[in-house]
């Protein structure tokens, strides 16, 4: 590994969506936002819907929206399991519009709080997508 780089994965159920060394990731943990360095402490974090950013070079190099998960960050080595990614120009606007009116419209048919739960997410995620879509 290069001096300051970061070892950076990010998988997903489908793919590995990218694995390469990088000057800094910055991810969308469930209590905020957390830039991982090289030399960071160990920790392990679930994730919120957000967008990954990927930083070499001085500049932002990939943006990818991911829906939950968890990452877990060694002093070398950032990696992230994600429940559902996507890479932030893939985004279909038109589809995550469609996404989001079908799960604001779930809520009705919920007979348990644990299904209003995750008819709650699904609007989260839905949201969170448009919102990195732009």
């Amino acid at each position: 590994m290069a001096e300051g780089k970061v070892a950076f994965e990010l998988v997903s159920p489908e793919r590995l969506l990218l694995s390469e060394e990088v000057d800094m990731v910055v991810v969308p943990g469930e209590e905020g936002d957390f830039g991982v360095l090289t030399r960071h402490a160990p920790m392990i974090s679930t994730l919120r819907p957000g967008v990954i950013k990927v930083h070499d070079g001085g500049a932002v190099t990939e943006q990818i929206f991911v829906a939950g998960g968890f990452a877990e960050v060694t002093p070398d080595r950032c990696t992230v399991l994600a429940q559902e990614a996507l890479p932030v120009g893939e985004i279909d606007r038109s589809a995550t519009e469609q996404r989001l009116s079908d799960a604001k419209d779930a809520p009705l048919a919920a007979t348990s709080d644990s299904e209003t739960a995750a008819c709650e997410l699904r609007i989260k995620v839905a949201e969170e997508m448009l919102r990195a879509a732009g």
